[in-house]
């Protein structure tokens, strides 16, 4: 059956995974499906994710770990520290499984995308809904929800609804006012904090409300982005789809350590993974940095310990993506910053003044210098890529790695290795 219309009336979807994070680790272990669960932030600080059945018991979002072990217990809810090695290899594939349905194509968060649906007939769009969702569900085995109307900020609306809807797809185009009348002002997409506290004190306490407000008042009383979210309630389109990817201006990888680093030594190693991971991050993105910057910090909540935080920006004299090349450079920067007798909580690198590396500046040894490196780091990428992050590093990165995150509750599941893949046996 032929979706195409001739009459490309405006018509955006967004397609929103489901408890993506629990989703990913559900995937590989289905003995947790209709199960309470939920995923931790870095360090296994917070909650980040819950499964619904979590919900239920009344675990909410963003809350420490600490405060809801014991329901957590008590409800034999599964913990999981979050990977994001794994969530971000799903991510792509959900996101290459809607390319499929349009070329215009908005991915807005690692589980959430706009698609444009303008060439599909009317009376066929809630069809076509139910059809990406179910090809999603079967190609990359993460349920979605998907919300469709003729502007970005109706389908988020949309996408609310059909979260609750049995069947997970809401094409928003009649009626819209009793949903928008149902719609908290704090839950509208483009509505932050401080902004809803403004529409509150001005006794606009839904989206509807939001809606019929003069237009004098929302330009005397918000910004540019305020007032496209009242004319996009309006049903009129206002904020473009943004389908090209902009590239990154800055690159900054940085963990908090599982337990306190004093020795210089420990710092080096962290510093050069962060420098190899955020190197391959440029890389991938067939870019370079000129400069980078190197910092270290206590913790500012240790009241029995000094505080102590620095950091060192140094500008390279031609710009790169070699690891080796900045990873030496890094290490003369935490030299620097580096003072004995502080435990340390956290360190991190920045990659800045990145430009694409097809136009590299260059000068009359870089050509052969150029060429060996980038032979190099080709062979390193691929072979990572093939047999598992860090299958070939750098000895300065080390190999015990005490100082590392946190990850008590890890499924250690990575894609990108066959070692670390969940195994079946069968009898």
């Amino acid at each position: 059956m032929s979706y195409i219309s001739s009459n490309k009336k405006n018509k955006v979807a967004l397609i929103d995974c489901n408890s993506f994070y629990v989703s990913c680790e559900r995937l590989f272990n289905p003995k947790i499906i209709k199960k309470p669960v939920v995923v931790l932030s870095n360090n296994d600080g917070c909650v980040i994710s819950r499964s619904t059945e979590a919900k239920k018991i009344g675990i909410k979002m963003g809350e420490p770990y600490f405060k809801v072990k014991e329901l957590v217990k008590k409800n034999n809810v599964h913990i999981f520290s979050s990977n994001y090695a794994l969530y971000g290899d799903i991510s792509r594939r959900v996101m290459k499984t809607l390319r499929s349905f349009s070329d215009k194509i908005e991915i807005y968060s690692i589980d959430e995308a706009f698609v444009d649906l303008s060439h599909v007939e009317e009376k066929e769009v809630e069809k076509y809904g139910k059809e990406i969702r179910g090809r999603v569900l079967k190609w990359t085995g993460i349920p979605t929800s998907v919300g469709i109307s003729n502007t970005k900020t109706l389908s988020k609306v949309a996408n609310h609804i059909a979260k609750k809807n049995k069947t997970g797809v809401i094409y928003l185009k009649e009626n819209i006012d009793e949903s928008l009348k149902n719609f908290h002002i704090s839950e509208v997409w483009g509505v932050g904090k401080q902004l809803s506290k403004l529409y509150i004190k001005n006794g606009i306490e839904t989206a509807y409300q939001l809606k019929n407000i003069s237009n004098s008042w929302v330009k005397k009383s918000t910004n540019v982005l305020g007032a496209k979210t009242v004319m996009e309630l309006r049903g009129i389109p206002c904020i473009n789809l943004e389908t090209h990817e902009t590239k990154r201006k800055s690159c900054c990888v940085s963990r908090s350590f599982g337990k306190k680093v004093e020795s210089l030594e420990k710092l080096q190693e962290s510093i050069t993974t962060h420098c190899l991971n955020a190197a391959e991050k440029i890389r991938n993105d067939g870019q370079i940095t000129r400069s980078i910057t190197i910092f270290i910090r206590t913790s500012p909540f240790d009241k029995n310990r000094k505080y102590y935080s620095n950091s060192t920006t140094i500008d390279l004299p031609v710009s790169t993506s070699d690891s080796l090349e900045l990873v030496k450079i890094a290490m003369k920067g935490l030299k620097k910053i580096y003072k004995y007798g502080y435990f340390y909580q956290k360190a991190g690198i920045i990659l800045s003044k990145l430009t694409d590396s097809s136009v590299n500046e260059l000068n009359l040894l870089t050509p052969i210098m150029e060429n060996k490196s980038k032979t190099l780091m080709k062979a390193i990428d691929f072979t990572n890529a093939k047999y598992g992050r860090n299958a070939i590093s750098i000895a300065q990165a080390g190999t015990d790695n005490s100082w590392k995150m946190r990850k008590e509750h890890s499924s250690k599941i990575d894609t990108a290795s066959f070692n670390y893949l969940p195994k079946v046996f069968t009898t």
